[in-house]
């Protein structure tokens, strides 16, 4: 796990097969459907079996979702749960400004934000707004029509 701030996982259930109810620090709770990671991870397919599945719990400080020797990170859970419900997670936010070699200022001077939102929505301190999330995407479709208005012109 990074040095960013994560939320803490509070709680997990498993629900049918490869769904975790999971409360978070947030006071959010979240479904999750694992299965797309553990059908493609050769290392899950223990978890594939729904007595094992079942065994699921909170790894030590909340970090993660365990079993006996397996385990996800709660920073990846929770990112796939935000994502499930339809919402922007951290990891989407961080995508688009690697994808596009945007640094915090350059991220908040694209959004018209300050860049310590940047930061918060990018560490899942708060979460992202799907205005805000629509900006990156029009700021992202803007930069490449004129990225290939100027490449049209030379």
């Amino acid at each position: 796990m990074s040095d960013f701030f994560y939320p803490k996982l509070k709680a997990v259930e498993a629900l049918s097969p490869y769904v975790l109810r999971t409360r978070w620090s947030t006071n959010e709770v979240l479904d999750v459907n694992i299965e797309p990671v553990l059908r493609k991870t050769p290392d899950f397919t223990a978890l594939l079996e729904p007595e094992t599945f079942a065994k699921a719990h909170v790894a030590q400080w909340g970090h993660g979702v365990e079993w006996f020797d397996t385990e996800l990170g709660a920073d990846n859970v929770y990112a796939w749960g935000k994502e499930q419900a339809g919402e922007v997670s951290h990891q989407m936010l961080d995508a688009w400004m690697r994808r596009n070699e945007l640094s915090l200022s350059l991220a908040a001077q694209a959004l018209g934000i300050s860049r310590r939102m940047v930061s918060y929505y990018r560490t899942a301190h708060k979460p992202i707004p799907k205005t805000i999330w629509l900006a990156c995407l029009g700021w992202e479709s803007l930069s490449r029509e004129q990225a290939r208005k100027l490449q049209a012109a030379v």
